[in-house]
C-alpha cells in the first residue's frame, strides 16, 4: 500500500495506525504548497482536492479522508484492537469519535487557524470553539486512559496529532493537564516514535 503524507499533517494520523498495525506502506511525500508528489506526480490527479492522506491499495483501490483510512488499515490487523469490530455498539462510538475530531477539532478549529486567508475576527471564533471542543475532550479522559476506554484505538491516533497542533498556532494545551498527560503517554508507544521518526518529527 501506499501512504501520501505531508509532515506533521493530519496524515500523521494512519502513519501511526499503519506502524501500529505492523502493516507494510510505502510512503510518499507531497508538497502541499506546489502540489506535486516527491517523485514528480501531479497530486491533483491523485486526490482532487490537493490534500493529504490518500491510501492507494495493492489492488489500485484508493481511499481518501484519514477517518475512512484509518479504519480501514485497522480492519487489516484485527488482532492489534485498533478499531471495535464492525456492527458493535462500540465501533459507533469509534465513529463518533473519529467525527467530532474531525469536524470540530481538525477542520472547525484549527484549520481555520492554519489558513493564512482567515480574518482575525475569524480566527478568534475558530479559538474560542477549539477551546469548547478541547474542554469537552479534556472532561472525557479525566476518568479514562482513552477516548474508548482502557485500549488505544484509530481515534487516539487522530486525537493525538490534533493535540500536537496546538503549539503551531499558539493554543496551549498544556492549560489541561490530562490532555498533555494523554499525549505524553501516547508519545511514547513504539509505533508512534517510528511514525514520528519517519517523518522526521522526532
Amino acid at each position: 500500500m501506499k501512504l501520501y503524507y505531508s509532515k506533521g499533517a493530519c496524515s500523521l494520523s494512519p502513519h501511526i495506525v499503519a506502524c501500529e498495525a505492523e502493516l507494510p506502506i510505502e510512503l510518499i511525500e507531497v508538497d502541499l504548497q506546489i502540489k506535486r508528489t516527491e517523485i514528480g506526480e501531479d497530486f491533483r490527479l491523485i486526490n482532487p482536492n490537493g490534500y493529504v492522506p490518500v491510501l492507494i491499495l495493492d489492488d489500485g483501490n484508493k481511499l481518501m479522508e484519514g477517518p475512512a483510512i484509518v479504519q480501514y488499515l485497522a480492519d487489516q490487523a484485527p488482532e492489534k484492537e485498533l478499531a471495535p469490530p464492525a456492527g458493535t455498539f462500540e465501533r459507533y462510538q469509534l465513529q463518533q469519535w473519529l467525527n467530532f475530531i474531525s469536524t470540530e477539532i481538525h477542520k472547525g478549529g484549527f484549520a481555520p487557524l492554519f489558513n493564512s486567508a482567515t480574518p482575525e475576527a475569524a480566527k478568534k471564533i475558530a479559538i474560542a470553539t477549539l477551546t469548547s471542543r478541547l474542554e469537552t475532550v479534556a472532561e472525557h479522559l479525566s476518568n479514562r486512559a482513552f477516548l474508548l476506554g482502557e485500549q488505544f484505538t484509530v481515534a487516539d491516533a487522530y486525537l493525538f496529532v490534533m493535540l500536537g497542533w496546538g503549539s503551531y498556532v499558539d493554543v496551549d494545551i498544556s492549560r489541561w493537564p490530562v490532555l498533555t498527560d494523554y499525549a505524553a503517554k501516547i508519545s511514547a508507544r513504539p509505533a508512534v516514535q517510528k511514525a514520528l521518526k519517519e517523518e522526521g518529527l522526532a
